[in-house]
């Protein structure tokens, strides 16, 4: 199997989306006999494992808990047959520097809608429609010198291919889960480790930010008898705090949980609710469903694939707080049949399907 070099913006030990994608692919294409390099923003509190390769990183002034990489290509990742880029900015652009020096094929994974997040940079309107603008012309550039660009949902691809105008081939693929952990779980015991009570609960775990849109999910619950559960942290927690106090809504904020903890956590919850508009797959649906939980999400965005209604779950319109409260009480009356229909659907979203399609797409870029 080809040896391959990942280049990341961020990876552990922050733990979200796109370092879980990497280190599971990882995992995966190491099992299999290949070898996957990952070349990541420097952090004092991880210590890398072979394999591994920091380079020196400075913090991102605009978003908490985020680091820059400086473009450094690591001696040891320079024999790779394919370079993966997971993002198109500080250390894609080493990959980029590192596929063209090395005249191997480079690969490109589209996590984040950077354009969605301009708001961290300014609050002024026009300032941020040119970040968003500059942002999209940043992306085709860089995609546009890849030879094949990876997205994870059908609604990424259409934004790429026609809002930013990404001319090379894009292939749809999911990122995947590790079925080996999420499992349906003892959902009993993690109520009682954390003193939830017996009663329906709806909630979420990720990140706390405001493109989130959290409080959409306060404001619906305002007039259910549910308790919410919200795991993770973010800037946008004190004010979601101070909402779920001036709603009266029994709302309990659980911080950051373990990897570990995540399969229990999904299996107590009835619902696991998702209100962010702005996600490029939303993974954390998929581990719900794979704990036998359903999603109410926002039709939009990714989740429009992610959540198939009335088989995993239910969509709502973006903002239609009814909408959203019967969407929850509707997977709440449903909840047997539900459950069964995410379990169907467990291998489908594995994360071994996805790297098998990763494989083959590997294999394919290298014979051009």
């Amino acid at each position: 199997m080809q040896t391959v070099a990942a280049f990341t913006d961020t990876y552990l030990p922050t733990v979200n989306g796109v370092s879980y994608t990497i280190q599971t692919w990882r995992d995966r294409w190491q099992r299999r006999g290949g070898r996957m390099d990952v070349v990541f923003p420097g952090d004092d509190d991880y210590d890398p494992e072979p394999g591994e390769y920091p380079v020196r990183s400075l913090p991102f002034p605009f978003y908490e808990g985020f680091r820059m990489g400086l473009p450094r290509i690591p001696e040891p990742v320079e024999q790779a047959d394919i370079v993966h880029a997971h993002t198109p900015f500080g250390m894609g652009l080493a990959g980029l520097r590192l596929a063209r020096r090395a005249e191997v094929p480079l690969v490109a994974t589209y996590h984040t809608p950077t354009s969605e997040y301009a708001e961290y940079l300014t609050s002024v309107g026009s300032i941020e429609r040119r970040v968003e603008n500059v942002s999209e012309r940043y992306e085709r550039w860089f995609f546009d010198r890849t030879n094949a660009v990876i997205v994870p949902s059908e609604d990424a691809k259409r934004r790429l291919r026609d809002e930013v105008g990404v001319r090379t081939e894009i292939v749809v693929l999911s990122n995947g889960i590790d079925i080996e952990r999420f499992v349906p779980s003892d959902g009993d015991g993690f109520r009682q480790t954390y003193d939830l009570g017996d009663g329906p609960l709806v909630g979420y775990t990720g990140r706390h930010g405001y493109e989130k849109n959290l409080a959409e999910l306060l404001h619906a619950a305002a007039d259910l008898d549910v308790t919410v559960v919200l795991g993770g942290d973010g800037p946008a927690r004190e004010d979601l705090e101070s909402l779920a106090d001036s709603l009266d809504v029994d709302a309990r904020f659980l911080g950051f949980l373990d990897r570990e903890e995540l399969p229990a956590f999904y299996s107590a919850l009835d619902v696991f609710a998702f209100p962010s508009p702005v996600e490029t797959q939303g993974l954390v649906a998929l581990e719900a469903n794979a704990c036998g939980t359903p999603v109410v999400g926002v039709n939009e965005g990714a989740l429009e694939d992610t959540v198939v209604d009335g088989v995993t779950g239910y969509h709502y319109e973006s903002g239609d707080l009814d909408g959203f409260r019967d969407g929850i009480l509707h997977a709440l009356d449903a909840s047997d049949d539900l459950r069964q229909q995410c379990l169907a659907r467990r291998e489908e979203v594995s994360v071994e399907r996805s790297v098998d399609q990763l494989a083959a797409l590997y294999e394919r870029v290298g014979k051009r």
